[in-house]
Order: structure tokens, then C-alpha cells, then sequence
């Protein structure tokens, strides 16, 4: 399949009978891939996709459009965005304390939680979930941001809920707190 055909398909998952004028269409999409404007289609695509939320296979689709269009930062949150269709995402403000380097933001960090959860003996357990921070490629000590959390385990975080505070850590003491704000998970 090439990338025309996997953004057409893609297009199509968007929802035509509940637009409004302003809304994002497939006809919107199809008229930019008539004109060659394959990035610019992509990029709507991956801005416009939430309400409803599409299918797993339009952010697989799209992540291969983008892999296929050498879109690194794309491919990174179209691949972001079907982990959050499969498990789930919890948004949060964080704010990271003292560490060496800044955090990478695009996902590949999988940094452990603690979100309250107990080992049988009843000491703090934690649990593991992938990290992005919105609208930068990294996040320096010292900074604040909102990020996405998509936890490996989503049935451990069932009880997690907004106005939570919960911790990262990469050993003692905690590297960051965090205020969560949203919380769609998937656990079945």
C-alpha cells in the first residue's frame, strides 16, 4: 500500500455526518492528496482525530503513511496515539525535580509510578508507564508540563483519578510529582 492510499484510508475513518463547516472532513483530506499536500493531510489527520476517537487501524494507518513519509516526529505519535487506543492515557501536569539531563518527551521514556499501589508485604509497589510531554522534545530539570502517561499494566491504574498526585521515579527520592488531570483507560 502507499502513502496516498494508506492517508485515503485513513480519511475515511474520519466522520462526515457529524461535521460541522468547521470541522475536518475526508472530502478536506482528499482535496490536499489530490494536491500532492501529502504532509500537510497527515498532519491534519493526526491533529483532528479525537471526537470521537478513531479506531486502532487509523493510527496504525497513519503511522505508516508517516514511517513511509519519513516523518520521525509523525511515525513517533501516530505509533504514541495507537498505544493510547490499546491501554489507554492518563494526562497530567508534571513538574520534574533535580536530575542530570532533561527527559526526553517523545515516548521513550518508561519511567516507573507511584500511583499508591502495595507489594503483598505492603510497601509502596510501582508500576511502569510510557511518557509524553506535550508540545516539547524534552523537559528540563526544573520544568513543568503536561504529559501523556500510557501505562504498560492498565488494570493496575484502575484507581487512579483526576486531582491525584502521583510520583516518578528512577530510584530514591521521587524525580517528579504529578497532578492528574484526565483519565481514559482501557482494560479490557
Amino acid at each position: 500500500m502507499d502513502v496516498i492510499e494508506l492517508l485515503e484510508s485513513a480519511a475515511l475513518l474520519t466522520p462526515e455526518a457529524t461535521a460541522t463547516p468547521d470541522d475536518l472532513t475526508a472530502h478536506d483530506i482528499w482535496d490536499l492528496l489530490t494536491h500532492d499536500d501529502w504532509e500537510t493531510a497527515l498532519n491534519l489527520l493526526e491533529d483532528h482525530a479525537d471526537a470521537p476517537p478513531p479506531p486502532l487501524a487509523f493510527w496504525e494507518r497513519l503511522a505508516t503513511a508517516a514511517q513511509e513519509l519519513r516523518l520521525e516526529a509523525g511515525t513517533a505519535w501516530c505509533h504514541w496515539r495507537a498505544a493510547e487506543t490499546r491501554n489507554g492515557m492518563i494526562r497530567a501536569d508534571l513538574t520534574l525535580g533535580a536530575r542530570g539531563a532533561p527527559i526526553p518527551g517523545r515516548g521513550t521514556l518508561r519511567p516507573l509510578w507511584d500511583i499508591g499501589n502495595r507489594s503483598p508485604t505492603g510497601a509502596p509497589a510501582v508500576d511502569i508507564a510510557g511518557l509524553w510531554v506535550e508540545h516539547t522534545p524534552t523537559l528540563a530539570p526544573g520544568e513543568r508540563a503536561t504529559v501523556r502517561l500510557v501505562p504498560l499494566t492498565p488494570a493496575r491504574w484502575t484507581h487512579v483519578r483526576p486531582g491525584q498526585r502521583i510520583t516518578l521515579h528512577e530510584g530514591r527520592p521521587a524525580l517528579a510529582t504529578a497532578l492528574v488531570t484526565e483519565v481514559h483507560l482501557r482494560t479490557a
